[in-house]
């Protein structure tokens, strides 16, 4: 068969059906429930008699202005590695992304931010909305190249609304600390994802193969990926912080987490390669566990070595989890897990999330002074010890756990539907089935798709 494969006509109009419906949907729940904030309200703002640089736009937008560049730049170059799924990766982020984007604003305000039958909604919305969009980006990593759009947009629809009863979970109802997600973005997400993937396993991937691998070019805009996350990570984790000491802090662990954990990629990466050559799988993931270790424990005092020590025990773990851990994982356990998500994210993130354990266990009056209040306001207020705080975090991490497995699980079974218009196990990882490709009729240029193969369900 030349040129793209034929797909059936509800096939076709899966797609922009969904697209219409769920935006139409959005668009009528945001007319009833959702109203500027008394920070965007014109009316509002000028009644409190306020100077416009006081307005929370003018300190949190910048930190906005980086989260919202690693959501759409860093997730989506990380993630075109693929020699021939690049428009995919790249336009299935910005798809996922814009969507979660507005059903996200609507799942967190009915649960955190519900007031008088509205939801208001600000620039701190918008970030914790691109955080949550992160969360599914974490997950899709884990099923790219092997689901089709309209499953993504199930996907998300069903994830979203899990992150949000998460986290409203943990942070209102246990009280976690977890401000740069380490449990609630990272374990969660890559979990989801990868329970997600087993559900969906494919038993026939083998046809597809010959597309899974990369090529130079398709590694170089890999890396532009993971140099704009790294860049940004510091604002990532700093950027729901409380302003001020807890900010900065936030920011000066994460940024000395990040340079120990590419340092060690660099190093792990040399001593378990062929002739000590650097694997770029490695660099381009690996190197950024830094960021993902400290999320939760960030803004606490960490202390510089601490990040520096965190920061290169997660490197020396994803890159022994890349190099040793992902062929096991599809082997025995039956997961696929396309990016990798397993070693960036999930194991970090639990590594994160028991840092913030011991953190949390060594929280004192003196270490903190009178900056106990704004990072653990239960302790400083005596209804809480650190230990027992330690212990909520614990329980944070079994739940966020249990959401992600059960999360996972439905909508795997979810995502099996016939009529999702998934891809066949000899065509995953090929941009022609979704995309219009320049010369895909051209043989020269590139290659045509084999017939579609019968499948073998698992």
């Amino acid at each position: 068969m030349a040129g793209s494969p034929r797909r059936g006509a509800g096939g076709r109009l899966l797609l922009p059906l969904l697209c219409l419906l769920f935006q139409g949907a959005t668009a009528i729940l945001f007319a009833v429930f959702v109203r500027y904030n008394h920070e965007t309200d014109a009316a509002l703002w000028h009644m409190g008699n306020h100077s416009n640089a006081d307005n929370e736009f003018y300190f949190r937008y910048p930190s906005f202005q980086d989260v919202h560049t690693m959501v759409f730049v860093g997730f989506g170059f990380l993630m075109a590695f693929l020699q021939r799924y690049g428009f995919s990766s790249v336009g299935f982020t910005f798809l996922l992304a814009a969507f979660a984007l507005q059903w996200s604003t609507l799942i967190q305000g009915f649960l955190h931010s519900f007031d008088g039958s509205y939801i208001y909604v600000g620039v701190e919305s918008m970030i914790n909305a691109d955080f949550c969009a992160g969360a599914v980006l974490i997950s899709f990593g884990a099923v790219l190249g092997k689901t089709g759009p309209a499953q993504l947009l199930l996907m998300a629809l069903l994830e979203v609304a899990l992150f949000g009863m998460n986290e409203f979970v943990l942070l209102s109802l246990l009280g976690v600390k977890d401000a740069g997600g380490s449990m609630t973005i990272h374990t969660f997400g890559a979990y989801f994802g990868l329970v997600l993937s087993r559900v969906l396993y494919k038993s026939q991937l083998r046809k597809s193969k010959h597309r899974q691998g990369s090529i130079y070019h398709s590694d170089l805009f890999a890396m532009i990926g993971t140099i704009f996350l790294w860049i940004f990570w510091p604002s990532f984790n700093s950027a729901p912080t409380m302003l001020g000491d807890g900010q900065h802090r936030t920011v000066l662990n994460t940024y000395y987490s990040l340079t120990a954990s590419t340092l060690s990629t660099f190093a792990l990466s040399a001593l378990v390669g062929g002739d000590g050559r650097l694997d770029m799988v490695h660099i381009q993931n690996a190197a950024l566990a830094g960021g993902v270790v400290v999320g939760t424990s960030s803004e606490m005092m960490l202390t510089p070595f601490g990040a520096l020590a965190a920061g290169f025990l997660a490197g020396t773990v994803s890159t022994l989890g890349y190099k040793f851990f992902t062929p096991i994982l599809e082997s025995k356990f039956r997961v696929q897990d396309t990016c990798g998500v397993h070693n960036l994210h999930a194991m970090p993130g639990v590594l994160g999330a028991l840092l913030g354990v011991l953190v949390a266990a060594l929280a004192t009056h003196d270490a903190y002074g009178d900056g106990l209040q704004s990072v653990f306001p239960l302790i400083a207020t005596g209804q809480r010890s650190a230990t027992a705080q330690a212990v909520y975090q614990l329980i944070g991490l079994f739940v966020t756990l249990m959401f992600a497995f059960v999360g996972g699980s439905f909508g795997g079974l979810l995502l099996r539907l016939p009529f999702l218009d998934a891809p066949p196990d000899s065509q995953c990882y090929e941009d022609q089935i979704y995309w219009e490709v320049p010369g895909e009729h051209e043989d020269e240029a590139q290659g045509p798709l084999r017939e579609e193969e019968p499948d073998t369900q698992a």
